[in-house]
């Protein structure tokens, strides 16, 4: 079912401060900041060659992100995604086997335009994991 690793997510206080970290500091390309009223989050991109690392800040006082960082204020790892041929067939195998998806079950559009699910993370070793459709 499981394709390859897309991204690793990492939740932060200030985008801007984040990025810049990664932009001077690592000399990574950082991609310009897209906001997902859908997600609550505003997100950008760093392009690792094998995979990505998404920055993440809260849009908005009632994005999941906001309560995350209440709980880490420096920030922290959010979520991976892994990346699936067929996401409604690797939900319903996923049902089937007993494991959660959040929210209503149906997939919304992520920042790559994608398809996209989370996962439970109870389920996975304390884990969040999303799901995007390639």
């Amino acid at each position: 079912m499981l394709g390859r690793l897309n991204h690793v997510a990492i939740a932060v206080p200030d985008l801007g401060a984040a990025s810049a970290v990664y932009r001077t500091t690592l000399g990574a390309k950082v991609t310009d900041p897209q906001a997902l009223p859908e997600h609550g989050v505003t997100v950008v991109f760093i392009d690792v060659g094998n995979t990505k690392i998404e920055l993440l800040e809260p849009l908005g006082e009632n994005s999941s992100i906001a309560g995350f960082l209440q709980k880490n204020p420096a920030g922290g790892m959010h979520h991976v995604c892994y990346e699936v041929a067929d996401i409604i067939a690797a939900r319903d195998q996923l049902k089937a086997s007993g494991m959660r998806i959040l929210g209503e079950g149906e997939p919304k559009t992520g920042a790559h335009g994608k398809p996209v699910l989370f996962l439970h993370p109870k389920d996975f070793q304390g884990t969040l994991v999303e799901l995007e459709q390639i």
